[in-house]
């Protein structure tokens, strides 16, 4: 695409552009806006195709407080719900994780796209300079003391940010990403064997809290996305085509994962959409390059066993918000010196618990029958344990947030 000369360009000045106004950019963007600093964030997507998409829904105790600030609505305190625990079955049993019982903590059970429109709804109504739709993104100069972002707004003027700093917050698929160049960054990666077949279901909860369970079929997990619509995966060949599957085909192949003596049985309706997901697990280092800041997606991802993607997004930005206002307000980059070491700490602990409970639950394709007995070795010492169970209750729920935003 031909560039646009500068001077036919409509500029906006800014102390920070963010590429992207997913949760990540969002959150940001208000952690910005609190601290009286000038912020502009686009996005190539429409706000609606956002908050259409489904994602995880459970959020760390720290998450939640930050979503629950005033200014944002705190509709995650009266539509969300608290969650105390997990059930962990295997043996055809389940067998109880208790967060508040063994760390003092819960989790919360609030879809990543009502996240979105809540964090939406407050920019508008703080009048945030958000666009969406844009086209044609790209951040520019982020090695010199004026970095910015041009790009092509949704009435089709090409525009042009001139800040301070670029942040990049655009997803797994990151454009941003790649201007860190390859000599200095490095790309940590891992691909698993299998998949997961998700649903959305027209039903009521199964169970009050969540459910892995480990079977001999494979992995499954029971989980909830409101009061009328519920959430079920079970374990896949990357290779399956939804459209193979019957409704009835897969509520017996989610019933054969769960049944036991207990006669648990689940609640069926309607399936309204069905997927497989893909796991992978992926880590940037650094998440900086002069100028130029990652978040979110765009700098990590981790497979969904154990529920840390978006809580990893959010805790990135509350280490990165400080940082920028510090240095806005200042001209101290101390803390931005520090973000990605800071940052990658607590990424490199949700990429172990991730890693560790996947491979834990999931059976991998020609898995040996010592592997599938030690597996399960592994599963009785966690939870007949209560330093086993409080380990995983710790991890689950989160990790203190470092530093705190003043």
């Amino acid at each position: 695409m031909p560039q646009i000369p500068r001077d036919e360009r409509k500029t906006v000045d800014a102390d920070v552009g963010i590429i992207g106004a997913g949760p990540a950019g969002l959150m940001l963007a208000h952690l910005l806006r609190r601290s009286g600093l000038r912020v502009v964030a686009i996005d190539h997507r429409g706000a609606e195709e956002i908050h259409r998409t489904h994602r995880a829904g459970i959020l760390e105790h720290e998450s939640v407080r930050m979503l629950a600030e005033p200014d944002l609505g705190s509709r995650v305190l009266t539509d969300g719900h608290l969650h105390d625990g997990i059930d962990l079955r295997f043996g055809r049993r389940s067998h109880r994780i208790d967060f508040q019982e063994l760390v003092g903590e819960s989790v919360w059970l609030y879809p990543q796209n009502e996240v979105f429109w809540d964090l939406a709804r407050a920019a508008e109504h703080h009048r945030m300079d958000v666009r969406y739709g844009v086209a044609d993104a790209s951040a520019f100069d982020v090695a010199t003391d004026h970095p910015g972002i041009r790009f092509t707004d949704s009435d089709g003027s090409a525009r042009e940010i001139r800040c301070r700093y670029v942040v990049g917050a655009d997803g797994s698929k990151s454009a941003t990403r790649g201007l860190i160049p390859r000599e200095i960054r490095r790309d940590y990666f891992a691909e698993y064997p299998f998949a997961w077949f998700g649903i959305l279901a027209e039903t009521p909860p199964s169970a009050p809290e969540l459910i892995y369970a480990q079977s001999p079929r494979g992995f499954a997990l029971i989980s909830q996305r409101s009061d009328t619509v519920q959430r079920l995966y079970f374990q896949c060949d990357p290779a399956t085509d939804p459209a193979d599957w019957s409704q009835d085909q897969i509520w017996e192949e989610l019933q054969a994962r769960i049944d036991g003596p207990d006669g648990m049985t689940l609640r069926r309706g309607p399936i309204i959409e069905s997927t497989v997901l893909k796991f992978r697990s992926f880590v940037c280092d650094p998440m900086r390059y002069h100028r130029l800041y990652l978040a979110g997606d765009a700098a990590h991802t981790v497979p969904p066993t154990g529920a840390k993607g978006l809580n990893l997004a959010l805790a990135d930005v509350r280490v990165l918000a400080p940082a920028l206002i510090r240095a806005v307000r200042d001209g101290d980059e101390t803390l931005l010196g520090e973000y990605s070491e800071t940052a990658l700490s607590r990424v490199w602990k949700a990429q172990n618990f991730s890693y560790w409970m996947t491979t834990m639950l999931h059976t991998a394709p020609g898995e040996t029958e010592f592997a599938t007995a030690r597996r399960l070795g592994e599963l009785r010492a966690v939870t007949e344990s209560p330093h086993g169970r409080a380990y995983l209750a710790e991890q689950y729920t989160g990790w203190p947030f470092h530093p705190t935003v003043s």
